[in-house]
């Protein structure tokens, strides 16, 4: 361990900061339920929405489950959350179907009967004369809750919301819809929560981007980082890319930013070369960067790529540059490219087509058991010719083709200013 690493061991293992305040934060965990969510019908973005509002909030998620619309089976659900976490959170199956179990469930698991609430009975009618619609009997499903619940008043929906606290620990019940949820999420429940378990914590993250290294030799520069408990390093692996993430509790932002900063700091001196922006900073815009740096205009030519590196590089264009300024002269798509000399001869023409300084092309070449990936460049500095191997899936091969052939560039602005 060198001298900068052990500096940094001695700082976080015994900084009175994470000692003082690490333990203090509730743990909880958030159960999806509907069957067609297990079913791949459709995408789980209520419990997305609710991992980052909880990690905003101080709250360390522990788990997260889906389970369809049985009664059992979220009952059996929720007496497992019970034995781990002090917050448990459902979404869904608050409806006025026979399908929509949340209430049951709930109930069994806490072993009372439900009970009808003649109030929220008649919030449900007001909410339907609202909308000018009358209310079927099956709506007065919804009126019932679990003996000891607390309701939720729902202003934006019909489908009351409940919580209900057992010991030290609260069982809160959201309805399914994205809005209804966020809207009772931020209004109402995380506002009770801080004020129940007396939450002054915050947890924020920070993601930082590499490229042209493997997640194994990252983890051989930093492994050491990575035993810290607070602030945690993670590794997440993509086609040509690594990210690094880096969350942190504090009682403050400020303090939370202090500690990301200190690991950001010492990531940048181990590996810095590799990386190329943080958070929202994506390699595409960093390569738009280096070529207005160098003044340099840039054209595309790929073949087998699907589109997917024309298609990025004239997006972030649009998004960040006027039409004046823009560094992105476009791109063609070829159907097919024999070799490296057919794709460096179409480059040329290209060059003088698009009035471009930089030209980048990539092909791809599907052989049995593995992709070859032929990358030229014509360049104010010259040709370069690159040929790369990719033995993963044909499905992330695009992606992997895309982010080392930027890489090259990203690596060309210390070229030509060196």
């Amino acid at each position: 361990m060198g001298k900068n690493q052990s500096k940094m061991v001695r700082y976080f293992i015994h900084s009175d900061f994470w000692i003082n305040s690490y333990n203090k934060m509730p743990t909880a965990e958030i159960i999806s339920i509907g069957t067609e969510l297990l079913l791949g019908e459709i995408v789980d973005t209520n419990a997305y929405y609710i991992a980052r509002k909880l990690r905003e909030s101080g709250i360390d998620l522990f788990r997260k489950t889906t389970i369809g619309d049985n009664a059992n089976r979220i009952s059996q659900a929720i007496i497992e959350a019970l034995s781990r976490s002090e917050i448990i959170i459902t979404t869904g199956g608050l409806g006025p179907t026979i399908d929509d179990a949340t209430r049951d469930g709930i109930a069994f698991a806490l072993n009372v009967e439900t009970n009808y609430h003649s109030e929220l009975w008649e919030q449900i009618q007001d909410r339907f004369r609202r909308y000018q619609r009358v209310p079927t009997e099956n709506n007065k499903r919804q009126a019932y809750l679990p003996v000891g619940a607390i309701a939720i008043e729902n202003p934006v929906g019909t489908a009351p919301s409940f919580y209900i606290e057992q010991d030290n620990r609260t069982i809160i019940a959201l309805p399914g819809v994205p809005k209804e949820m966020e809207y009772l999420l931020d209004q109402a429940v995380l506002p009770y929560l801080r004020s129940k378990f007396n939450i002054k914590e915050t947890i924020k993250s920070r993601i930082i981007h590499t490229v042209g290294v493997g997640e194994s030799q990252i983890d051989d520069l930093i492994g050491d980082l990575e035993t810290f408990s607070n602030p945690t390093i993670g590794l997440a692996a993509h086609a040509g890319q690594v990210d690094i993430r880096i969350t942190a509790k504090a009682n403050t932002e400020t303090q939370a930013d202090d500690l990301i900063n200190e690991i950001e700091v010492e990531l940048r001196q181990r590996i810095g070369k590799w990386i190329y922006g943080v958070d929202q900073d994506t390699l595409e815009l960093a390569v738009l960067r280096i070529c207005k740096e160098n003044h340099w205009s840039l054209a595309i030519i790929e073949s087998g790529l699907n589109g997917i590196l024309i298609n990025r590089l004239a997006s972030t264009a649009q998004k960040y540059y006027e039409t004046q300024e823009n560094p992105f002269h476009g791109g063609e798509v070829y159907s097919h490219i024999s070799d490296s000399e057919e794709l460096t001869n179409n480059l040329n023409q290209m060059r003088s087509k698009r009035d471009a300084d930089l030209c980048l092309g990539v092909s791809i070449h599907h052989l049995i058991g593995k992709s070859l990936i032929d990358i030229s460049i014509v360049s104010p500095l010259g040709k370069q010719v690159f040929s790369r191997s990719y033995g993963g899936p044909i499905s992330t091969t695009p992606l992997y083709a895309l982010n080392h052939s930027l890489n090259i560039i990203k690596n060309m602005r210390s070229k030509s200013n060196g």
